[in-house]
This record gives structure tokens, sequence and C-alpha cells, in this order.
């Protein structure tokens, strides 16, 4: 079944990013001879009769190439591997004498066309997120909590506070500053930020403080629900040695009560944890239970005093339109910035999934979701979707030779140059550009088996 979404979603974001191609080809005037789902032999094709359009089942390429009646029509297929699609257009990649070849039409006809296939992924993503955040919201990026005695505390930064601008980046959702943070960790530099407060904002300078970190063990949502941890990936911590599950809800800590997430979270910024043992007490199936626990040390690192919110919050159509493109620019964004973090080499090859990490990581969210219900399936591959089609997006428009990018330079070429590139050292260009892709994929999907078979 994973590999089954696997392959239906992998199917989805390639057959819309052929359509943008296929659909401004057409606009443009260009012969399309065919357009297909999934790679490999023909299965079924639509080809056009006297009789009007009918299928042939097993079309082979001499019999596709040879047909007189099918020289002048689009020829549509179902291929046998059904991962991925193409969109083949006549003189995209040789020469054709032909007033509807791709190279003969003008040099913007042209780059519309290549642009439109990543430009098709964003507006499926977009499509997505408005699904996703019309039914569970946006995640803002206000302040949950602010430790005592911290620089944000005595800078006079409160609850409630939104964030919208970190040492110059434009912040528009927690995802934003909480990925930020990730790339930039705060280190003994000084932080500026600015937040929002009754529609004024405030722009602050801060200089972080050097704190030990401990851990009890569990993950939880600052929210206004109950305090249910989540203890998945804590087996070896504290919290776990002790007992706790999950699903099991914290309703007191040091005899303070835990009305739900948002107390939890504003505990713990209140009372940071140390190495003094911490009394919890938590409620399993009705049932009560009281247990002492001492957090364990993790490290020391600088910090400002501050958590932000990763909880959603429902918003008005306006609003979903809004953050749906904020949606869609936040993982155009992360994507890039990934790719320079790569470059700069740190993020390891561990860090990077090809096809079979993906697939892994879509049957992962799959078993996670499907218990609460199929609507929390259809958002959490809904989800994964708007990644993965913002991220070929981004991949394609990338100056590499045999992606829409590596088209893109050439045709930019030729808007300075006021001629084209000679099209059999494009074409050669772009067949260098292909092999070393493939050897790419093929150290990628190593490295997914690898890292599958030593997990």
């Amino acid at each position: 079944m994973n590999i089954i979404i696997a392959i239906l979603i992998f199917s989805l974001i390639i057959v819309i990013h052929e359509l943008g191609h296929f659909l401004l080809a057409k606009k443009n005037g260009i012969f399309v001879t065919e357009f297909s789902i999934g790679m490999g032999p023909r299965i079924i094709s639509l080809v056009k009769t006297e009789k009007g359009y009918r299928p042939r089942l097993f079309l082979n390429q001499h019999e596709f190439e040879s047909t007189p009646e099918w020289k002048d029509t689009t020829k549509y297929s179902w291929k046998l591997f059904p991962i991925g699609g193409s969109c083949i257009m006549m003189g995209e990649d040789e020469i054709v004498e032909d007033d509807r070849a791709f190279s003969k039409k003008g040099v913007w006809a042209r780059i519309s066309v290549v642009v439109a296939g990543p430009f098709f992924n964003f507006i499926l993503a977009f499509i997505l997120a408005m699904f996703i955040i019309g039914v569970v919201g946006y995640d803002p990026a206000s302040i949950t909590s602010v430790a005592k005695d911290s620089p944000a505390a005595n800078a006079g930064i409160q609850v409630g506070d939104v964030v919208t601008n970190i040492n110059g980046d434009n912040i528009d959702i927690g995802r934003d500053l909480l990925t930020y943070l990730q790339f930039n960790p705060i280190n003994g530099d000084e932080v500026t930020l600015t937040y929002q407060r009754d529609g004024k904002k405030n722009p602050v300078t801060l200089k972080p403080l050097m704190v030990k970190t401990y851990m009890l063990g569990l993950g939880y949502t600052p929210d206004n629900a109950a305090a249910t941890i989540n203890t998945s990936g804590y087996e070896n911590m504290p919290l776990s040695k002790a007992g706790l599950q999950n699903g099991d809800v914290i309703v007191k800590i040091n005899n303070t009560a835990i009305k739900d997430g948002n107390a939890l979270n504003q505990y713990f910024h209140d009372n940071p944890l140390s190495d003094q043992p911490v009394s919890i007490t938590y409620t399993r199936e009705g049932k009560e239970t009281t247990v002492e626990i001492t957090p364990v040390f993790i490290n020391e690192n600088y910090s400002i005093g501050i958590s932000v919110n990763s909880a959603r919050v429902k918003t008005d159509a306006f609003g979903v339109v809004k953050y749906s493109a904020v949606e869609v620019k936040y993982w155009i964004k992360t994507t890039i910035q990934s790719l320079v973090q790569i470059i700069k080499g740190k993020i390891s090859k561990n860090d990077i999934a090809g096809p079979v990490g993906i697939v892994s990581y879509i049957g992962d969210t799959y078993q996670a979701s499907k218990s609460e219900g199929i609507l929390s399936v259809f958002l959490s591959l809904s989800y994964i979707s708007i990644l993965l089609s913002a991220n070929l997006g981004v991949m394609n428009l990338l100056p590499i030779p045999a992606l829409d990018g590596g088209r893109l330079v050439f045709l930019i070429l030729e808007l300075f140059r006021g001629k084209p590139v000679d099209q059999n050292k494009e074409g050669l260009v772009h067949m260098i550009g292909l092999v070393a892709l493939m050897i790419l994929m093929v150290f990628v999907m190593f490295n997914d088996i690898s890292r599958l078979f030593n997990s």
C-alpha cells in the first residue's frame, strides 16, 4: 500500500509538471507528438482515426512513427512503469524544418514552455495548500512562552507577540522562524528581532545567554488541547524509563496544575529543567499516577529565551489564499536554503533522501496518520505532496543541463546573443548532463538503500 501511495503522489506531481509544458506548447503552436503518463513500453495509447480517437494496445515505436494518419496528431499513452511522464515536442532535441517545431518558435514562446512545467508544480502546491489551510489553518509566528530573566523577557517581549523579522530575514509563519534557527543556530552574536503587538512593529536587539539544556524526553503540542505526550524516539530518555507512554496526559508538574499543551509549554519556560528531580502526575485510561523523574543533561547552547508557536489556527477566506501563497513560498525558500547548505557541506549524504527514502517517508506518514481517519491521511499526504511539488519545481529551474533550468540558460544566452546556440552543441551538453544526473541518482538510491538496511 505504501508503494502504491508513493507512486500515485509521484505520478500526480510529474504529470502536472508535464501538463504545464503540454498546454503552453499547444498555446504557442508547437506540435506535441506524444503526451504520456508513466515510463517504458506503452500499454495503451489513444490515437486518431477516421472515427476519432481510439485506443491501441502495446503500440510499438515503429508503428508509432510510420503510420501516415498519425503523423500530424498527438498520441496519448499510458506506459508500463507508473512513475513520471513525458511531453515530447517536435524539434525539441533535433533539427526539424517545420514551422510547428519547438526550435522554430520565438525565444519567448520557448521560454514560456520551459518555465511552465515548474510553474505548474507551484500551482499544484498552492492548490493543495489551500485545502490544508482551509481545513486546519496556518501556523502564526506567535511567541508561546518567554523564559524568566531571559534576554527576551528583559527586552519586554511577551507571550502573544508575533515575530515578523529576525536578523533581516522576514518571518511569515512559525516554521519560518524555526527553519531560520535550524540553518542559523544562535551563538554569542547579537540577534536583531522585530515583533508585532497591537498592530505595531517593535525592533529589539538581544544578547543571547549560554544555558544548559536538560531533557525529560517527550514531545507535545503547545495548544489548547490536553497536554498529551509523545515518547516516540525517546525510548532511552528519563520519561520513558519511568514508564510513561504515547497518549499519556500530563496534568501536574511539581504540584502545578497543567490544563493544556500551552500551560505545559509555559511551565517549562518559566521553570527550565535542571539536574533536580521533577514530580510529574499523568493520567492513562482515567487512572492518575505520579512519578519522580530526574532530567538528563544534553548540552550547553545559546538562547534568547522564547518559544515559538507550531500549532495551527483557522483563518478567513482571504487568509486561506494569503497563507497558501506563504506556504508555497516557505517550501521554495527552504529548498533553496537546503541546497546552499549541501553546497557548503553542512548537510551530509545521510540527510539527503532519494526516491527510496521518500517512499519510506511517505509510508511512515501514512501508517502514523491512518488511525486518525481518512481526513488525517489526506492532509498528511497533501502536505508531503506540497513539499515534493515545490521541491521538483525548484530543482527543475536549477541551471543544470538536461533539466528545464539548463534549457532556460541556453534560451537566455540566445536573448543576449540575438541568435540561438548551435542545436547539436546544446544537445551534447544536455546529454552529458543527463548522464551525470543518472549517476547521481544511482548514488542517492544506493545511499537510501544502505540507510534502510542500517536503520
